[in-house]
């Protein structure tokens, strides 16, 4: 069951968005990764949600750049969570996008979170975290991959005192 739908705006999304699918997939997490755009087939937009939401998913993502009204469509069609990712896509940098997906009318919330890659790794991060509300397995999923992390910090802390302590600052970062 694709607990998880990932919408982009475009196809030209598509590489900024791939580190959501992959944070996904690597705690095995089912989604689908498409296009549907809010301007030019709002009609598969609104199928795509309704159906996605019959057969049981929980979060939707959506990443649009410039007027990015993505999110704003899917969040009007459904009560599930909706997690915005602005894209840069203008000569704006990303700020129409942003503002465009972060201001939304009461009652019709989108949860934004930042422009492009980073913003589409913390949004997959955010959807499981929803999930493991309800989902144990996530949830233990989660925790391994935050005590994965903690440890990295933890090898490169004590990699760059034991450099500093033996006088050698000049090697690169890892």
């Amino acid at each position: 069951m694709t607990k998880v739908a990932i919408f982009i705006g475009s196809i030209s999304d598509e590489e900024k968005m791939r580190p959501c699918s992959e944070v996904l997939a690597s705690l095995g997490i089912e989604h689908l990764f498409t296009v549907a755009s809010a301007h030019r087939t709002p009609e598969r937009v609104q199928r795509l949600v309704a159906d996605l939401e019959a057969q049981g998913c929980k979060v939707f993502i959506c990443a649009a750049g410039m007027a990015a009204h993505l999110a704003g469509a899917v969040a009007a069609k459904t009560i599930r969570p909706v997690l915005g990712v602005p894209l840069t896509a203008s000569a704006l940098g990303g700020m129409d996008a942003l503002l465009a997906t972060v201001q939304m009318p009461p009652g019709f919330p989108v949860g934004t979170v930042a422009l492009d890659s980073a913003g589409a790794r913390n949004s997959a991060w955010l959807a499981a975290q929803i999930l493991a509300l309800d989902d144990a397995g996530v949830a233990e999923k989660l925790r391994q991959a935050r005590q994965k992390q903690i440890q990295g910090v933890e090898k490169a802390a004590a990699d760059l005192e034991s450099r500093v302590t033996r006088g050698d600052t000049n090697q690169p970062r890892q």
